[in-house]
């Protein structure tokens, strides 16, 4: 039997010593907490059970002891005791057994969902948290790569999806390890970051309503500073967190940053009707954001409760994560979903100033970290160009948008898509931001992908069990003449035309560019647009698409190549039309003829766009045909150069784009670009 004494109020979780464990809880308004031991994850009974004294065991609402002698490898939990009023707020049921919030790694081995939804007893049922030893992780020197945001290509891939395809040839499929063999894959690439979907603990296990189908992509975490044991190999492993380790610390060997997509707009206990599994039971009215009734939620998140972020307590939870991360597991950044609820007060009104995005962007820990907001939340409020904070990138929904209708043919868009190509200067510069504030993407794994986008007109969601009824409906998407897959060889090969066209403009545009994983190679969803529950093929990366679409993936490749080479393609400032040695402008906006670029023409579907040369680099002049003619443009004149063809998305591959130093001479002033094509010419 353990011996305990008082312990300490910091730091809070479980927390070991040479001589024992401390353990930290905070709960403002319980009256009384159990501490649970147990010998090992499918221990149904404590092996000894700690209540902590009031007097003794309280300071100022933490409540603490120290466990002599108590070793990592154990298992623990709470029991919190308190005014059971859910009119007032407080959910407090001291039958229920409760995960703590600063759990390293959270067991599921007896975990019921069921049970946590009742008022019954469910400690042979509950989640459990594991007491993790101090890491002797071997790093071999390795620490963030913190690499220039300019300098960014961010792939986001769901670390499952990746390698579970019998495609994958993995002996780890669907882990982290698995995704350590597929690294050489994405060097070869180009990339220089990965985004990873939710890795933190998540109900991976427990069917959805409908047909049994699973919370896939991760989202509705349960907890925050905990891996998900699905993407482990060996979860009963002491040193099983090292597989993390391993994975961030071979991508960064191959020159490869990670960035996490992390969720604290809500957490998976869901509305009054969800389980009571960590914060709802410990103190429901801190942690989550009320109405005047509180015996509901506010819902701003559309997953059922919104955690109350600007709460100075939830402000310390999400910051003591956030550089845990990074400290312990070398993370090089973060993608915050459904973000603006980060600047929601305590009423859920939106704050001028608040606290927990501030608190993220003047972190020392965090300050060479890169910190990415989905900037709106499913309640209406949209903060594109002004979420609080300077140094806070963006995903920019109107680039994604906009992008998307001008290549599938919309008239009225040029003059919003050279704002786009350009920086977006007229979403970010008034506010003081830069080009490297955007984030230009034009998938995710939250709708279409790059082939479906070109593939169908309509969502097709009809395996999520919902009747088609979820996902959004306004995809501005084109099927190229026909719904779905096809055999017909020329809309097959119209829509990989297609495809180059978005991937060439996403790549030639300022800030920072997006691939959804998958796109280079043309990965289907058979017109899902919301696969969050499709734990198959559906969902997988088919790996027999890099040899099938190898023409799309050697596109996307120098593609790339040609963004990182080019300053004028990466620079982090706005263009300031000056110009360089030869005369030429930074920038130049044209139409079929030089300096025509028809921003009076409602009709216009053509833009083109030179970028001069920054010190010694070559000039580069885009033509961008999306009528549904052949047009011919006029090349601008250059002082002692030439113009060579790099890429032009109408020509069959391998002639579709060149590798460096081989670009063909264009020796007439005109050029012709055919139909809904591209074309990206380079000076010498």
């Amino acid at each position: 039997m353990f011996k305990t004494r008082r312990g300490w109020p910091q730091p809070l979780g479980a927390t070991p010593y040479s001589d024992g464990v401390n353990f930290s809880l905070f709960s403002e308004h319980a009256f009384g907490v159990e501490l649970l031991i147990f010998d090992s994850a499918e221990s149904k009974e404590p092996t000894q059970t700690f209540l902590l004294n009031p007097l003794e065991n309280n300071t100022f609402h933490f409540w603490h002891i120290f466990v002599e002698d108590l070793k990592p490898g154990c298992y623990y939990a709470y029991r919190v005791d308190g005014p059971n009023d859910p009119s007032a707020g407080f959910r407090f049921n001291k039958s229920k057994v409760l995960i703590d919030p600063y759990s390293r790694l959270v067991s599921d081995k007896l975990w019921n969902k069921g049970d946590s939804l009742n008022d019954t007893d469910n400690l042979a049922t509950s989640l459990r948290s594991l007491i993790t030893a101090k890491s002797n992780y071997d790093w071999e020197g390795d620490r963030p790569l913190r690499k220039p945001s300019n300098e960014s290509v961010i792939y986001e891939m769901h670390v499952g999806a990746f390698t579970k395809s019998p495609s994958a040839n993995s002996s780890a499929p669907g882990k982290f390890t698995g995704v350590i063999e597929k690294i050489p894959y994405l060097k070869d690439l180009g990339i220089t970051a990965v985004e990873l979907l939710p890795i933190f603990k998540f109900d991976s296990k427990e069917p959805l309503p409908q047909n049994g189908l699973t919370n896939f992509w991760g989202y509705g975490t349960l907890g925050f500073f905990a891996p998900e044991n699905s993407y482990l190999v060996n979860e009963e492993n002491p040193e099983c967190l090292h597989e993390l380790k391993d994975l961030v610390k071979e991508l960064h060997k191959a020159d490869i940053e990670v960035i996490l997509d992390i969720v604290f707009g809500y957490t998976g206990e869901g509305n009054q009707s969800g389980p009571m599994i960590s914060m709802k039971g410990i103190d429901n009215s801190i942690y989550y954001i009320l109405p005047p009734d509180k015996n509901y939620y506010l819902d701003f998140s559309g997953c059922g409760n919104t955690l109350n972020c600007n709460h100075p307590i939830v402000i310390k939870f999400i910051t003591d994560c956030l550089e845990y991360w990074v400290k312990e597991f070398h993370v090089d950044g973060f993608r915050f979903d459904e973000a603006s609820i980060l600047s929601r007060g305590e009423d859920g009104a939106p704050l001028a100033r608040p606290p927990l995005p501030w608190a993220i962007e003047l972190s020392e820990t965090l300050s060479d970290t890169k910190i990415i907001a989905e900037a709106w939340d499913t309640a209406g409020l949209y903060q594109v160009g002004y979420f609080p904070g300077y140094r806070w990138a963006e995903w920019n929904g109107r680039f994604r948008d906009e992008v998307r209708r001008f290549v599938k043919g919309d008239t009225g868009m040029i003059g919003s898509i050279a704002s786009r190509i350009s920086g977006s200067a007229d979403i970010y510069q008034i506010g003081g931001r830069l080009p490297t504030n955007s984030v230009n993407f034009i998938t995710s794994h939250d709708g279409f992908t790059m082939m479906d986008l070109v593939s169908y007109n309509e969502k097709h969601n009809e395996a999520n069990g919902q009747q088609n009824g979820d996902g959004i409906n306004e995809n501005h998407s084109w099927n190229c003449g026909t719904e779905g897959e096809t055999d017909d060889e020329e809309i097959i090969k119209f829509r990989k035309k297609q495809i180059k066209n978005l991937a060439a403009i996403l790549l030639v545009s300022r800030g920072i560019p997006m691939i959804l994983s998958g796109d280079e190679v043309g990965r289907t969803q058979k017109g899902n647009n919301n696969a969050y529950c499709i734990d198959n093929e559906i969902s997988w990366f088919d790996w027999n698409l890099v040899e099938k679409n190898q023409d799309l993936h050697r596109f996307f490749k120098l593609m790339i190549q040609l963004k990182k080479r080019h300053y004028s393609l990466h620079s982090k400032a706005f263009f300031k039309g000056e110009t360089n040695k030869e005369g030429t402008p930074d920038i130049s906006f044209h139409g079929c003829r030089i300096n025509s670029p028809g921003w009076n023409d409602p009709e216009s579907k053509v833009l083109s766009i030179t970028f001069g040369a920054h010190t010694e680099e070559t000039d580069i002049h885009i033509m961008i045909n999306m009528d549904s003619n052949d047009l011919d443009f006029e090349l601008p004149k250059i002082e002692g150069k030439k113009w060579f063809l790099f890429a032009d998305t109408a020509q069959d591959a391998p002639n579709d784009i060149r590798e460096f130093g081989r670009e063909i001479e264009i020796k007439e002033e005109i050029y012709n670009v055919k139909n809904r094509a591209v074309v990206i010419a380079v000076s010498k």
